[in-house]
């Protein structure tokens, strides 16, 4: 079986296009969580500078800016990790299913 004609079938195959679905819902699904975080973020310094310049406690250098902005980037490593998490798990697990029944 040429290599040309073993794409095809996986491309053909309804489960590889409910796969390809699935990963791009969930992908397109936690870049527009981490998306409106950031622009939450900064659209809150564009607008409402103050309230992210609230002291962390009476008498504190350090404001709420500073943890909310860190926040934001544990968001994106949280996220990340929770889709490498499932590419690792279920779209690995399909990806796999997928192939051996075409090799069959």
């Amino acid at each position: 079986m040429s290599n040309e004609n073993l794409y095809q079938q996986i491309y053909d195959n309804p489960r590889f296009q409910e796969l390809v679905a699935k990963r791009g819902r969930f992908a397109w699904l936690l870049s527009s969580l981490m998306l409106g975080a950031y622009l939450a973020f900064i659209l809150t310094i564009a607008f409402e500078p103050a309230v992210l310049g609230i002291p962390l406690a009476a008498g504190s250098v350090t404001t709420w800016g500073i943890p909310v902005g860190i926040g934001v980037i544990f968001m994106a490593f949280i996220l990340t990790g929770i889709y490498v998490q499932r590419a690792n798990g279920e779209f690995d697990r399909l990806n796999q299913e997928i192939l051996d029944e075409v090799q069959k």
